[in-house]
């Protein structure tokens, strides 16, 4: 128990900084609220005009803007300074993170704090629970049971691409993760049915980056939805992207030779 316990300590410190500011707390929070206002908002003009998007209705598809939005806000909130691996390493600064007696992985997780996450989680949560509210489903012990195990590992997988990508510094070797924000961005595909894309398309979201893994077929396996069984696989491809993630920070730490200063 001692990493994790290190750990929220460390977030925590981080935490206590940024509540010295009371202001910029609250207009970040407010702020990130009001962004998921516009995304339902900009839901509701587009199902006013169409009943459904390739059979997807107006609430499926709010419970995928959830997933994405928790899945942000995790990361954002318990591992904010993956973002800044890529500064960390131009600077030289993880010359201090090699000589400590904790992963360096762990160290580099918890720089930062991202407030803005605990509202993504807040008003994710409620457009979940609003979305789910709206659908016919037989909630057994057994379903609410893997809807659980299905959406954490929906958020390990986020995590996951967001390491790796961050990780591209490593060879990178830029002060701005611009590797890592392209593919984030590429990542707000998943917030709508990847049925409507392209088969290339669907490759990349579902297998080569897995997003639909965070939100698409979790949603699909939660509402009973298409090929259900598929979001039964989260779990599997959210072990695969934790490994595949690690050993790529740790291939790309082999590569770092300081800032030569």
């Amino acid at each position: 128990m001692r990493l994790p316990r290190l750990y929220f300590r460390l977030l925590g410190a981080h935490l206590r900084s940024l509540l010295e500011y009371e202001g910029d707390f609250w207009i970040m929070m407010v702020g990130t609220a009001l962004m998921q206002v516009v995304n339902i908002a900009f839901l509701s003009a587009v199902f006013s005009k169409v009943p459904a998007i390739n059979g997807w209705s107006f609430w499926a598809v709010v419970a995928m803007f959830a997933m994405v939005a928790i899945a942000e806000g995790v990361g954002s909130l318990f591992f904010e300074g993956m973002w800044h691996i890529a500064w960390q390493i131009n600077q030289g600064e993880l010359d201090y993170m090699l000589v400590r007696p904790y992963p360096i992985v762990l160290q580099v997780s918890s720089m930062q704090i991202g407030v803005n996450g605990l509202s993504n989680i807040v008003t994710g949560g409620l457009m979940l629970g609003a979305a789910l509210s709206h659908v016919d489903v037989d909630w057994s012990p057994a379903r609410v049971l893997l809807g659980v195990v299905v959406i954490l590992s929906a958020i390990v997988i986020k995590v996951a691409i967001n390491l790796a990508t961050n990780a591209a510094a490593f060879w990178m070797q830029s002060p701005s993760p611009l590797f890592a924000m392209a593919v984030h961005q590429a990542g707000d595909l998943a917030r709508f049915p990847i049925s409507v894309y392209p088969l290339a398309l669907k490759a990349a979201l579902g297998f080569a980056l897995p997003f639909a893994f965070v939100s698409f077929f979790p949603v699909s396996f939660l509402l009973g939805h298409g090929r259900a069984w598929v979001g039964l696989l989260t779990p599997l491809i959210a072990a695969y992207s934790l490994v595949a993630s690690g050993w790529i920070f740790s291939r790309g730490l082999r590569r770092y030779e300081s800032a030569g200063n």
